[in-house]
């Protein structure tokens, strides 16, 4: 965090929590909008973020990166995959929360940096270290308790978890900024969403406009709901290293966690408590190892052993590399 000033580090801390804290208290907004069934709010969700983030980059003038994308066909193919992907993600975890199963959806965050480092190995040929390989094991184990626990594979989880790496992996090759992401994805998903909400309206199911003006302004609320926390993780990148998020973005799980067992009052047999066990003794693996490659990288470089600003090749993790931070949710 050197050459940043203590005010910067501050304010980046600051958007940090807002961000990872908006999002850990999302699922109390979910059933804010019932009757609105999953896949019409998920459309509200698509057509008001875009009239969000198109009014901001309007404000802020950014637009030079929308021609540039425009000329380059695999990057616009790759936004189609991201759009796709967080399409699902977006929509799993909205009917998950509106049907009791925050507790789950929660799993789904808390066990994707393991997916993240099973992909990075599968589809990216990366080597993992010891405690890596530790943590991956002990989360396989984690689902095969909770698979017991439940009575079947945590699919919500799994869906979630697979899902979000995807689009983390995809955003990782298009390279484009969080708020100009965001606009990309949602212009690719505005038409269908659009399409859909109208298909609604005229079939006579579609609750905007019916169930009263309070209820169509938390539907347009959604937009912003999905952008703000955006905007506050984008503000807190580039003021804290990598490694403050990466601690940072557990506090959405936990939020969600907590919320679901103590809010919702979902049920957690002790089978459920092993499972969870498991999976925080992996993600403490992770975060041990992590701490110890940046505090050896750091090391490295005050010794001169390793140019400034520059990080060994090796102490790199796959989790960093291909992490969704940058993600949505």
């Amino acid at each position: 965090m050197t050459g940043k000033p203590e005010g910067e580090q501050r304010l980046g801390l600051l958007n940090g929590f807002a961000a990872y804290g908006m999002w850990g208290l999302v699922p109390l907004f979910w059933p804010l909008l019932k009757p609105s069934g999953a896949v019409e709010i998920l459309a509200h969700r698509m057509v008001w973020s875009l009239l969000f983030v198109a009014a901001a980059l309007l404000l802020i003038r950014r637009w030079a990166w929308l021609g540039e994308l425009l000329r380059q066909p695999r990057r616009l193919a790759l936004i189609t995959v991201a759009a796709a992907v967080i399409t699902v993600n977006w929509g799993v975890y909205i009917w998950a929360v509106n049907s009791g199963h925050v507790v789950e959806a929660s799993l789904g965050y808390f066990i994707n940096p393991l997916v993240t480092i099973a992909m990075g190995v599968l589809l990216l040929k990366e080597r993992l270290r010891p405690v890596q390989w530790a943590a991956v094991g002990v989360g396989a184990s984690a689902v095969l308790v909770l698979t017991i626990g439940y009575g079947r594979p945590p699919w919500i989880s799994l869906c979630l978890a697979f899902s979000f790496a995807t689009y983390g992996l995809v955003k990782k090759k298009v390279n484009l900024g969080g708020v100009e992401s965001l606009a990309a994805e949602s212009a690719i998903q505005f038409l269908p969403a659009l399409g859909y909400l109208m298909w609604l309206s005229a079939r006579g199911d579609a609750t905007f406009g019916t169930e009263g003006t309070g209820h169509a302004l938390l539907l347009a609320a959604s937009g912003i709901v999905t952008a703000l926390p955006l905007v506050c993780f984008g503000a807190s990148a580039i003021r804290v290293p990598l490694s403050t998020l990466g601690l940072l973005q557990y506090m959405t799980p936990v939020f969600q966690f907590l919320l679901g067992i103590l809010y919702f009052k979902e049920a957690m047999p002790p089978e459920r408590w092993a499972g969870f066990a498991l999976v925080w003794l992996a993600l403490a693996l992770l975060t041990w190892d992590a701490l110890r490659t940046a505090r050896r990288a750091a090391r490295a470089v005050a010794r001169g052993t390793a140019a400034p600003g520059r990080v060994p090749a090796d102490s790199v993790s796959p989790a960093a590399e291909a992490d969704p931070l940058r993600a949505t949710r």
